[in-house]
């Protein structure tokens, strides 16, 4: 649990983000941050002392929000299956409204090399909380009879992230949102128990 961010704090943390998403930790400074949310740069320091603790901060809040959101489509949707398809939903429609239209965690761990530890730790920590949670997610399905598997909840949870990520990529590369999808419906499709 983050400590409560005041509301400039946040409008910091708003603008990393969006910034993180387009081009990754080493695409922006200080200066971007300071033009866009109009405030100096001392007084980005005064929150976030360095860049490592402003990402630092950025990275374990997303990943609440993402353990929340899953947590809601679990007590939401009662099918495993259901909730792997509300999550990739979920990035389709992001890619559509070009929000957030890439998970900032992914663009990171592109550069996991070269950032500092604190951060890479957090990135690291997102990836196992949502191959964690794919596995449980696969796991119930077989358990259910409602999901096919070929190899380990595990190891088909590393390969379902693995797509979801591919499919942004691919999305990204082709300008077309339609491409997550067109690659996603197949691998859903592949998981449900053949009639």
């Amino acid at each position: 649990m983050q400590p409560e961010l005041s509301a400039k704090a946040s409008e910091i943390v708003a603008c990393t983000r969006a910034l993180l998403a387009v081009g990754g930790y080493h695409s922006f400074s200080y200066a971007d941050i300071s033009a866009a949310v109009h405030i100096s740069k001392p007084s980005i320091h005064h929150h976030f002392p360095s860049k490592a603790e402003l990402v630092r901060t950025m990275v374990a809040l997303y990943r609440e929000e993402a353990r929340n959101g899953l947590a809601a489509v679990q007590q939401h949707l009662p099918a495993p299956l259901e909730q792997l398809q509300a999550y990739t939903g979920y990035w389709e429609r992001c890619l559509q409204e070009r929000d957030s239209s890439f998970c900032v965690c992914a663009m990171l761990a592109a550069e996991l090399p070269t950032l500092p530890p604190e951060v890479a730790d957090e990135v690291r920590g997102h990836f196992a909380d949502l191959t964690a949670w794919l596995a449980s997610r696969l796991e119930l399905g077989v358990a259910l009879g409602q999901i096919t598997l070929r190899g380990t909840p595990r190891a088909e949870a590393s390969a379902f992230l693995a797509v979801v990520h591919g499919a942004m990529l691919a999305a990204r590369a082709e300008g077309n949102p339609g491409v997550f999808k067109d690659i996603l419906q197949p691998v859903l499709q592949r998981l449900a128990p053949e009639a």
